[in-house]
């Protein structure tokens, strides 16, 4: 009678109960002795209602997952704070640029994707753009153009050149956010009012196109 009773508690719809509360039989007699282990039964509703909240969760975060990684959101990288703010892919873009700046001041910048610093700094660098539509700044990605970057003598990011007209290239330096005054004080001495006499000079005779990137 007892194999019978285990039987049909094991074939029950809900048979998680009877696998965790066996069914001991004494050997000295025939009645029939239940062991329920303490801190294990559970009810077959208790068990559903937390996986179907379990299976509802998961449900929601397998259609949000979707969403976010599908977002349209530019990268940090990828951002501009306005249209003085460009982004230059190949050393003739560079060059181009500073020719076409004319008697503005130039501000280059030269960072990493991979560069925690550069991410840190990079929003305050975006509210120094909007701050001075008159400087045009420039974006150099090193990965895209180590060439370059290699021949300007970029050795740490992120790094900053300055340059203005017939003068050329100001001063160059590398800049943490932590030192961003730095920045700061060369817009306030290289940003003043000035007439350059002759056109823009760029990298000077540094030759840039003569790099095996550029070929």
């Amino acid at each position: 009678m007892a194999d019978s009773l285990l039987r049909s508690q094991i074939s029950s719809p809900c048979s998680t109960t009877a696998l965790l509360s066996p069914v001991f039989v004494n050997s000295s007699s025939s009645s029939r002795v239940s062991g329920k282990p303490r801190g294990l039964g559970f009810s077959c509703n208790s068990f559903r209602q937390r996986y179907s909240r379990f299976a509802h969760l998961k449900a929601h975060a397998q259609e949000v997952a979707p969403e976010e990684s599908q977002s349209n959101e530019p990268k940090w990288w990828e951002r501009n704070a306005g249209p003085n703010m460009i982004d230059i892919h190949s050393t003739q873009e560079f060059l181009d640029a500073l020719r076409d700046a004319g008697d503005r001041l130039v501000i280059v910048e030269f960072y990493g994707t991979w560069c925690a610093s550069c991410r840190a700094l990079f929003p305050k660098l975006c509210r120094t753009v909007q701050e001075h539509p008159e400087i045009l700044f420039l974006k150099v990605n090193f990965d895209e153009n180590k060439p370059m970057c290699k021949r300007l003598n970029v050795r740490v990011l992120p790094f900053f050149h300055f340059y203005r007209g017939a003068d050329g290239q100001l001063e160059s330096f590398s800049c943490s956010l932590a030192k961003f005054q730095k920045i700061k004080d060369a817009i306030a001495i290289h940003n003043t009012e000035r007439c350059s006499i002759g056109p823009p000079v760029g990298v000077g005779d540094l030759n840039l196109l003569d790099t095996p990137g550029s070929q």
